[in-house]
């Protein structure tokens, strides 16, 4: 499994109305630890391959509506949804091994 690419147009289907927990990494291109934990988030995706969780990235310059309801302030932040609301928030850099036991947590 790799990481979903989010928009404005999928973030319905795939995040809010997911069956399964969805880990969403809020970034931009221009963000320096953003650039760090994208390879976490890519690992991540690849180990979480089979279970029930999904993994998400969502460039917040070009899908602002979506970081401003969730009042995305900084980036990273990682969110991890479940039926239909963020029930956990990370701001900044994060372990893989701490990401995928608060998914598991939620599945």
């Amino acid at each position: 499994m790799s990481e979903i690419i989010l928009t404005e147009d999928n973030f319905d289907n795939e995040v809010l109305q997911s069956d399964v927990p969805v880990l969403v990494d809020f970034w931009a291109p221009w963000c320096g630890p953003c650039r760090v934990q994208g390879p976490i988030i890519e690992e991540l995706a690849k180990d979480m391959a089979g279970k029930p969780a999904k993994i998400g990235k969502l460039n917040v310059d070009e899908h602002n509506a979506i970081s401003t309801k969730y009042d995305i302030l900084s980036i990273p932040t990682l969110g991890i949804f479940k039926g239909g609301q963020m029930v956990e928030q990370f701001v900044g850099v994060q372990a893989k091994d701490k990401l995928q036991a608060a998914l598991e947590k939620h599945a």
